[in-house]
């Protein structure tokens, strides 16, 4: 069988990612009914800091018999400038499975091209599709299919942001963005998927009637000296009380963490008392368990 990568959401079919999802939601409850993976092993290669995902992964794969093994660039001939393409080529021969968290979406791309085992995108400037696994699982678990709902994403059009836009594709939902103009997700992503998304600048506007308002950081790491400048491009922007208020009363608030309190969401709303955003960041690991297993399945 040929091997599967996992870049971005558009990689899996709808009902690829539907049997993924929902092979979380199973293994969440009975997680002795994974693949035993007892003789594989998940590289992990970060340049970038990582809690959620690195965590999710590895307590993964220790829950399916098998290991990880992780490489930052302090610890990787890639951080002395080994060329991606010999790196794929070698870690193929050793390792079962890889996933990389960069900054550069076409390194990852380049090393998927030169894999012949499965490599996932744990996060790049431009996508983070394994968190959106999580995010629709939460969604699914809390108030059922996600198809035909209106999603409202507040903030940067970051990586998040852009991996909403494919999952608007592939799940079948609406999606309000409001951003601060200069803050656009990426033009083309908004072409391909206009008949999907509605762009605007206002973030009550975009929260009204919504199912799930979704909001992230406004300085994304390696953004951390336009921090100041992001604060005041984004005033107004906090996800609250007062925006939820706009959102239907069973709406769901979601954030991907770490959260920076009184910036992009208020700990008001972090602290509620039917906060899912706990749920959302366990579902890391169960949705990241269920992506192996079935990417596993196609290796070699």
């Amino acid at each position: 069988m040929a091997v599967k990568h996992f870049l971005t959401l558009q990689d899996l079919s709808i009902d690829e990612l539907r049997a993924v999802i929902n092979r979380a939601i199973e293994l969440k409850k009975q997680p002795e009914l994974a693949a035993d993976q007892s003789r594989k092993t998940l590289a992990l290669i970060f340049d970038k800091a990582s809690t959620r995902t690195r965590v999710a992964f590895e307590v993964a794969m220790t829950q399916m018999g098998g290991s990880s093994l992780f490489l930052s660039n302090a610890d990787s001939q890639l951080g002395r400038g080994e060329p991606v393409e010999d790196s794929a080529r070698v870690l193929s021969r050793m390792v079962d499975c890889v996933a990389i968290r960069t900054f550069d979406h076409e390194k990852l791309q380049r090393f998927a091209q030169y894999s012949s085992i499965p490599v996932i995108n744990a996060l790049t400037d431009d996508y983070h599709p394994c968190q959106l696994l999580a995010d629709i699982q939460t969604f699914t678990e809390h108030r059922g299919d996600i198809s035909g709902k209106t999603v409202s994403w507040i903030g940067d059009g970051n990586n998040m942001c852009n991996s909403y836009i494919n999952a608007a594709s592939q799940f079948d939902f609406e999606l309000k963005i409001a951003c601060p103009e200069g803050f656009e997700p990426d033009a083309v992503l908004l072409e391909e998927h206009s008949s999907r998304i509605t762009l605007g600048h206002n973030p009550a506007e975009a929260a009204r009637d919504s199912d799930l308002v979704v909001t992230d950081v406004w300085a994304s790491m390696g953004q951390e000296n336009e921090e100041s400048e992001r604060i005041n491009s984004f005033e107004g922007f906090q996800v609250n009380e007062e925006i939820m208020a706009q959102a239907n009363s069973s709406a769901l608030f979601m954030h991907c963490l770490p959260a920076h309190r009184g910036e992009e969401v208020s700990s008001a709303l972090l602290e509620a008392n039917d906060a899912v955003i706990w749920d959302e960041a366990e579902n890391r690991m169960h949705s990241q368990k269920a992506l192996v297993e079935y990417l596993l399945k196609f290796e070699g």
